[in-house]
């Protein structure tokens, strides 16, 4: 909750120190290294975040001094690609056609999910807890992150669409299961396969319009 004299443009560390020049830099350096090792993890060595100070030259106490631990690390990294990358930010001009917009939505999070930042996120959620209870539990600050990119999700989708005359129970299934079907054919895509997935898009787009119509 912000409160008279907040400044969302400080940060501080998890023992709530305002970091300096040096402390920010040191701080994006190692989200940078953890998008990075997330992104691409090594075959047989699970991405950690153990493995994440080792890659970035630092000590776990400097982990503990940013993040205070794994959970506030991965939850700095989720936060930090939803921030900077905003890959579920919605288009800034519209067309009237409900043909269209879903075209777009679909385009644009396809092409997302080829970015190293998509992948370290899948990776990352992949990591943590896949139940809901336990991930809160476990993770909490990660689990709260992960709320944060549902939202920005909700927002972005149902924004493209807030001007039409469309069903609303309609719209929120087709939100829920359109991130998990673009994943499922990106994961195709990474295979050998004799599928056209151009087509398969296109037909996606098709079925969207139809249901929603």
């Amino acid at each position: 909750m912000w409160t008279a004299g907040y400044d969302p443009t400080v940060v501080v560390s998890a023992k709530g120190t305002r970091l300096n020049r040096r402390g920010m830099q040191t701080r994006l350096h190692m989200i940078d290294v953890a998008i990075r090792c997330l992104a691409a993890p090594r075959e047989g060595e699970q991405v950690s975040a153990n493995l994440v100070a080792r890659e970035a030259g630092v000590t776990w106490g400097t982990v503990q001094h940013q993040f205070g631990d794994a959970d506030g690390l991965w939850a700095a990294v989720l936060e930090h690609i939803l921030d900077e990358w905003q890959p579920v930010k919605a288009p800034a001009e519209q067309s009237e056609s409900l043909e269209e917009r879903v075209e777009t939505i679909v385009t644009r999070f396809w092409r997302s999910l080829g970015a190293p930042q998509a992948r370290a996120v899948g990776n990352l959620r992949q990591l943590l807890p896949g139940n809901r209870t336990d991930l809160e539990a476990s993770f909490p600050r990660s689990a709260s992150a992960i709320a944060a990119w549902d939202r920005a999700w909700t927002d972005a989708y149902e924004g493209a669409l807030a001007d039409l005359a469309v069903d609303e129970v309609k719209l929120r299934r087709v939100r829920i299961f359109l991130p998990g079907a673009l994943r499922g054919m990106r994961a195709e895509s990474e295979l050998t396969t004799y599928f056209d997935l151009d087509e398969g898009r296109r037909g996606m787009v098709d079925a969207i319009v139809a249901y929603l119509r």
